[in-house]
């Protein structure tokens, strides 16, 4: 619109002056130069002011993102800002390979989840790329075609959910105690809505006749739950497990001690103790053969 006003305000300051000169012509007088002089500061000031000029040479925004955290799967989309670009153009270059992806409003790379993203007008040059993996994670730079160029590099890093029990995958409880399990939840693109927890293989009860059994939960950037089962007993040994509604489940395995040494960890202690005296006995065979 601005230059549409600016083009009109012209064209109608040309063709007056067209006008005025045929008249002057046709009455045979020179026409005053103050008249002329007060019609030209009159045009430069109106139209260079509805259409400036923004001197010196191209810029990147200070506001440009250096570092953008994107979920595997998920669409992510790298921004650059670029101040006063002129008749120049904005590329996206992959350091990894130092492969060109993108020149302007076009893409110039065969993975079709690339994308160049540009509206008319705007200062904004974005690479989107559409369920980005792991391998993705790295190095980008957006770039101005100076001599010689210049960039501003992106740091892109691809996270996957994750879910993990605290202190697994073996917590060893005394009986009588209280079994406390912690399920943390990672770099979900929005907190779950639910989490379910499991013991060997059946739901929860959490009204069931035992009582005792409790469950706290928060949401967040990390989202926990919290499983607290009162007074220990043998029956409440056994697998765990943890499962969000949007992430991979987490499983534990809980072994409540009743005030004897599990099997599995007497017949560790006792394979331990029976390596190191086979190694003790080893060595000193090897160094009695060499005194000898």
């Amino acid at each position: 619109m601005a230059r549409a006003a600016a083009v009109c305000l012209f064209t109608a300051h040309f063709l007056g002056c067209i006008i005025v000169c045929r008249q002057d012509s046709t009455n045979n007088r020179p026409r005053d130069q103050s008249t002329v002089s007060e019609s030209s500061r009159r045009f430069r000031t109106e139209f260079l002011e509805d259409w400036p000029q923004t001197p010196g040479a191209p810029y990147f925004d200070p506001s440009t993102p250096e570092n953008v955290t994107g979920l595997v799967g998920h669409p992510v989309t790298l921004l650059c800002k670029v101040k006063n670009l002129q008749n120049r153009t904005v590329s996206w270059v992959r350091h990894r390979d130092i492969h060109l992806l993108t020149v302007g409003r076009y893409t110039y790379t065969s993975d079709q989840r690339f994308e160049a993203q540009h509206k008319p007008r705007s200062e904004e040059w974005a690479l989107r790329i559409r369920s980005p993996q792991r391998r993705d994670s790295g190095q980008y730079e957006c770039q101005i075609s100076t001599t010689p160029p210049i960039g501003h590099a992106v740091h892109l890093n691809i996270v996957e959910p994750e879910t993990e029990i605290m202190g697994g995958p073996d917590l060893f409880i005394y009986a009588g105690s209280t079994i406390n399990l912690t399920c943390i939840v990672r770099h979900t693109p929005e907190p779950p809505n639910t989490i379910n927890w499991t013991h060997r293989g059946k739901t929860i009860n959490f009204d069931s006749t035992r009582g005792g059994i409790s469950l706290v939960t928060e949401k967040g950037i990390h989202s926990s739950s919290r499983l607290l089962v009162q007074s220990a007993r043998t029956t409440d040994a056994g697998t765990y497990q943890c499962a969000p509604d949007n992430a991979q489940s987490a499983t534990a395995r809980v072994h409540v001690l009743t005030g004897e040494t599990p099997a599995a960890m007497q017949g560790s202690a006792q394979w331990a103790s029976s390596f190191d005296l086979q190694t003790l006995i080893s060595i000193a065979s090897v160094i009695y053969y060499l005194i000898v």
